[in-house]
């Protein structure tokens, strides 16, 4: 028994080793399989990775148009925000140049407003500085004129000369009517009396009314047959009132007030004081 234990016959061995040979061919066999099952699979992995690589690489159509549309959206949305800011700087700078002319326009228009102002203060200035000599000029002759006596005779020295005949030789004529048409064709009413004209002159025609008056007894002036006495005196007030020797009415009556002026005047223009309206007075005036 314990021989046959320890060793084994000779047959047995070779069964054994082809036994054992089998199964390292069998051991192999199945290393091999699963090395190619193992490469294959690996294979395969690499197969996929590398298709979904050239899948990620190749761009679809529909993926390139969606790409294309993109970039031209961002090529415009930068273009619009380009333009916006163009715009915005375009606009900025119209402001810019607005609120410049709006203040260049307050500025000319202040300096128009401050011109005028000083145009108009200095007009109204004059104006009043020419009332007030005007009203000084006024006054004083006003002053003077109640210095000046009227004159009623013109008999003395003063009065020679042709122009002043018609004073010097004048006295009152008492005719009826019908003289004084017989001797006269011109003969006209106003201011209450008869008035007959003669050589350049009107004259109080005495008698010719019984109820006719007059306020100044003497010649009157004209140079002319057409202008009525009164019609002379109205023209006489009205320029010794612009020069400020008259401040009564305007009435066409040679009275007080008017020969006070008349006599006024004549004082100062250095002329022989008649108080009435004579050919150098009716000259000196303008008005001859």
């Amino acid at each position: 028994m314990l021989a046959l234990t320890a060793s084994a016959a000779p047959g047995d061995n070779d069964g054994a080793r082809r036994h054992g040979k089998a199964r390292a061919e069998a051991a192999g066999t199945s290393a091999k399989s699963r090395a190619t099952v193992t490469n294959r699979g690996r294979a395969h992995v690499q197969r996929n990775v590398a298709s979904r690589s050239l899948q990620r690489n190749v761009v679809s159509p529909r993926v390139h148009r969606d790409a294309v549309a993109r970039s031209r959206d961002t090529v415009t949305t930068r273009s619009s925000l380009r333009n916006n800011r163009a715009r915005t700087l375009t606009e900025s700078n119209v402001a810019t140049r607005n609120r410049l002319r709006a203040r260049n326009d307050v500025a000319v228009n202040r300096d128009r407003s401050f011109r005028t102002r000083s145009r108009v203060s200095g007009e109204n200035n004059v104006a009043i500085n020419r009332e007030r000599n005007f009203r000084t000029d006024r006054t004083r002759n006003f002053d003077r004129s109640r210095n000046v006596k009227i004159v009623n005779n013109w008999r003395d020295g003063r009065f020679s000369g042709e122009r002043y005949a018609a004073f010097r030789n004048y006295h009152r004529q008492w005719h009826n009517r019908d003289w004084w048409h017989h001797h006269h064709n011109r003969i006209v009413f106003v201011s209450g009396g008869w008035w007959y004209w003669n050589t350049g002159y009107w004259y109080p025609a005495w008698g010719y009314d019984s109820s006719a008056y007059y306020p100044y007894d003497g010649p009157i002036y004209t140079g002319y047959a057409d202008l009525s006495p009164d019609r002379v005196v109205v023209n006489v007030q009205e320029q010794l009132q612009r020069d400020g020797y008259y401040n009564g009415p305007v009435d066409g009556v040679l009275g007080p007030m008017t020969r006070q002026a008349l006599a006024a005047f004549q004082a100062d223009q250095g002329l022989a004081i008649t108080s009435t309206i004579d050919e150098p007075t009716l000259s000196t005036l303008g008005l001859g």
